[in-house]
């Protein structure tokens, strides 16, 4: 009688290989966390850091929500957990996670991440990088009169990662957060595309200093260049761009119960009259407009977006830059709040909220590495808490040998 779970050929789906080392991978987890200092005083040191660190991200992967989930999950995976972490007194109380994660330094668990990150990515390369603010809304606290955190991420839609992660301060907004982003990740050579907000002639220049491209969105808070560009292109298109140097590109995508026709058309800066405070905006070489038209079951929306870029015309190139920068709203925000449902987590004690934000992302970016199992993030995450092997395969994907010794 067969036994597991069979397909329709009568093979078992999804078997994970018993041979990997366990103690090997969660070595190479943890050494790249040792540069986080320790904040708890010498004589309250029961549990070490490294444990703590490691079955927070294991918690996490497997779908823990909160400071319980990770206790809950260190408790029944106990047996498993000692045949490679030391546990010198067991398994950490919730409130030992807390506390340890509300004190340690984010900005040193952030360089950790940035380090692990370009671990992966090194070799393969990065072309296009979106930026993005996301607010986690759940973690205000109107007693104390705390603001919802808001951090500002960066996206490899080609890798499918998560590069790097900034707060924005409680004084501050993303126009302030993104440069402090571009400072800390290796942009050289990529194409850098950034929401109407980080529309700004400083971010602009920042991005051509690093020997980077951008394209940015063009709204409304930029009224005059906006209508410009707007009113040139609407008489360009009525006239069928006669006379006019334009590249275009239509793509036509069914799926959602919807089918979307999306044309991208491209024009050198040159062709139009000068636009206001061009000289301004560095290397400013292209003015793109996207069509979009949405077919759905009763009813058909167009929505018109403009855009400005240091590239070359090409609508194809652009346009699938453009197309990659909507990855970071659809895999990485919308994954988050609905399989690692971080709008509702109430964590928002002192560093706990950015910490346990940056493991949800090193928890998104180990799930997105493993292919093993091609199935949703959701499910990988149910697979490596219920299946120890899995879960290591997924480590083995995510924390490859260290180069950092």
């Amino acid at each position: 009688m067969p036994t597991g779970f069979e397909n329709k050929k009568g093979k078992t789906k999804a078997s994970f290989a018993p041979s990997i080392d366990s103690f090997e991978i969660t070595t190479n987890v943890q050494e790249y966390f040792t540069q986080i200092k320790d904040p708890r005083v010498e004589r309250t040191r029961y549990h070490l850091l490294t444990d703590i660190i490691t079955i927070a991200i294991l918690a996490v992967i497997a779908g823990g929500e909160g400071w319980e989930d990770i206790e809950e999950y260190g408790i029944s995976k106990q047996e498993w957990l000692k045949t490679f972490l030391q546990l010198p007194f067991g398994i950490p109380s919730p409130d030992t996670f807390r506390r340890v994660f509300e004190r340690i330094n984010p900005k040193e668990f952030e360089q950790c991440f940035r380090q692990w990150v370009q671990s992966l990515v090194e070799k393969l390369g990065v072309e296009v990088v979106a930026i993005d603010g996301k607010t986690h809304r759940g973690s205000y606290d109107r007693e104390s009169q705390l603001k919802a955190l808001h951090t500002v991420s960066a996206w490899s839609s080609e890798h499918r990662l998560v590069l790097g992660q900034t707060k924005v301060t409680d004084k501050s907004n993303e126009i302030t957060a993104i440069p402090a982003l571009l400072e800390i990740l290796d942009i050289s050579g990529c194409i850098i595309t950034i929401d109407a907000i980080g529309t700004q002639k400083s971010i602009a220049q920042k991005i051509i200093a690093a020997n980077a491209d951008y394209v940015l969105s063009l709204k409304e808070n930029h009224p005059t260049l906006h209508q410009q560009v707007k009113d040139w292109f609407a008489t360009a298109q009525s006239n069928g761009f006669k006379d006019v140097d334009v590249s275009m590109s239509q793509r036509i995508e069914k799926g959602h119960h919807r089918i979307e026709n999306r044309q991208v058309y491209t024009v050198p800066v040159s062709q139009l009259p000068a636009l206001h405070e061009q000289n301004l905006w560095a290397g400013l070489t292209t003015v793109v407009m996207v069509v979009r038209s949405i077919q759905h079951w009763n009813k058909t929306t167009q929505e018109v977006q403009f855009y400005i870029t240091s590239l070359k015309s090409d609508a194809h190139k652009i346009g699938s830059a453009i197309r990659q920068h909507w990855g970071i709203e659809n895999s990485v925000h919308w994954t988050l709040d609905v399989t690692f449902n971080e709008d509702e987590c109430r964590i928002r004690s002192l560093h706990s909220p950015q910490n346990f934000s940056l493991l949800r992302r090193i928890a998104l970016n180990a799930l997105e590495r493993e292919s093993s199992f091609c199935r949703s993030i959701r499910q990988k995450s149910r697979q490596a808490a219920m299946n120890d092997q899995y879960m290591l395969s997924v480590l083995a994907a995510a924390f490859p040998n260290s180069t950092l010794s």
